[in-house]
């Protein structure tokens, strides 16, 4: 997979991107019609997107209460050395926990934000005493339970 800037881009493909970040589930006569371009290059330039790295992925968004994983936590994680052996033993780690929907490396008073997903404050106490505080390099952590999410997995802005 390429990965390309958005100077490659035409209106076109910004409109497909577009309608398809809002409803992926498009079919593509539909998109092609939406885009105004013919079923046949609206297939062709799509593949494209997906080739050049500007679409990564097509999945259905999940109600999280209706699968049993109503509660959200972020964990702060600070680890206790800063070299890119911790960072990658810390990386590879999280990355095996499935209640672990995002990890990303932050400037700050973390090393590491995570996004969690579990049914409630005692499943989330089990994760952390059990898998959380075992994770490699982990000095502290902090805890910060979400009680509303006001807005989540927004569209790009473009």
């Amino acid at each position: 997979m390429k990965v390309s800037s958005a100077r490659n881009l035409d209106g076109i493909d910004v409109k497909i991107l577009r309608a398809l970040q809002s409803e992926g589930r498009l079919s593509n006569a539909d998109l092609a019609e939406r885009v105004n371009v013919s079923a046949a290059t609206c297939h062709r330039r799509t593949q494209r997107l997906f080739e050049e790295g500007y679409i990564t992925g097509v999945r259905a968004e999940v109600a999280p209460s209706a699968v049993g994983l109503g509660a959200m936590v972020m964990v702060g994680v600070v680890l206790d050395r800063s070299t890119p052996e911790s960072f990658g033993a810390f990386e590879g780690a999280v990355m095996e926990l499935k209640e672990v929907l995002d990890c990303s490396l932050v400037a700050g008073d973390f090393d590491y934000l995570l996004k969690i997903r579990v049914r409630d404050m005692a499943d989330f106490n089990k994760l952390h005493g059990q898998k959380l505080i075992a994770l490699p390099g982990v000095r502290q952590t902090r805890t910060f339970f979400v009680m509303k999410e006001v807005k989540e997995n927004a569209r790009l802005p473009f």
